[in-house]
């Protein structure tokens, strides 16, 4: 049985879409079968495929509209082993149009259960707010990863996060335990890089668990959407490349130690 992760956080540029492309390819570079669903309308992770957003027939919103089955809409990409059903601006519409639709919190886990088998991990790319469409991604996950950048304002916004999680479990019926903190965008080397991580791990310790994985600020990572590559395609060997490939071997040591 694979396990459904959503990446969210409602604060943009925390590297939240970084993480699902690089760590999903690192994952599949392992050996693990992994999809990403892409259910931002901004389509970032789509395009950071080199998928042309633009001339797609069949997205996720195919399927949360109910025009296609989830299975028409899986793509492969250029890695072995990994999948992506992709977003275009389409999405931009379903925020509306779920709010009419009875249970439409739970739309997106209907789609996706009957093919959690089919992989090992499923990541879900969630948009930059505290949507519907986030709402949806939170009730389908069975844990989340929150990516924070070590920014001022990094724990900006969390309470709301953790708050709306909180009520997705207690009126949804539906937890969705955290499955680690990562910090993103760090620079070891200034003292502001290492007060928000001793920030974060007094806010979040020792109820979360915080990655031991701490992802660089690094320019091959910025670099390499713009070539519609994963970061570990566009330049294995940068630091960027490293620090997730190191992710995905914690992510599985986790899963190892269950």
């Amino acid at each position: 049985m694979g396990e459904i992760i959503s990446i969210i956080n409602q604060k943009g540029g925390c590297g939240k879409t970084t993480t699902a492309v690089n760590l999903s390819s690192a994952l599949a570079i392992l050996g693990k079968k992994v999809l990403i669903v892409d259910i931002d309308p901004q389509a970032n992770a789509t395009t950071g495929f080199g998928v042309n957003k633009a001339e797609l027939n069949s997205t996720i919103y195919s399927v949360i509209s109910g025009e296609a089955k989830i299975e028409d809409t899986i793509h492969e990409t250029m890695i072995p082993n990994l999948y992506i059903i992709p977003s275009n601006l389409a999405l931009s519409g379903a925020e509306v149009e779920l709010t009419s639709q009875i249970g439409y919190h739970t739309i997106l886990k209907e789609a996706i259960d009957p093919i959690k088998r089919d992989f090992d991990y499923i990541f879900i790319d969630a948009p930059p707010s505290l949507g519907i469409l986030t709402l949806n991604a939170l009730v389908a996950g069975d844990s989340i990863i929150i990516p924070i950048q070590a920014e001022y304002y990094a724990l900006e916004g969390m309470a709301d996060l953790l708050k709306t999680m909180k009520l997705v479990e207690s009126r949804l019926k539906s937890p969705c335990p955290i499955k680690g903190i990562l910090l993103t965008l760090y620079d070891g080397r200034t003292r502001l890089g290492r007060e928000v991580y001793q920030e974060i791990k007094n806010f979040f310790s020792p109820q979360e668990y915080i990655f031991k994985t701490i992802i660089p600020r690094n320019i091959r990572l910025a670099e390499a959407p713009s070539h519609g590559k994963p970061c570990i395609i566009y330049d294995k060997d940068c630091k960027g490349s490293q620090a997730y490939l190191k992710l995905a071997e914690e992510l599985i040591e986790m899963e190892d130690e269950k």
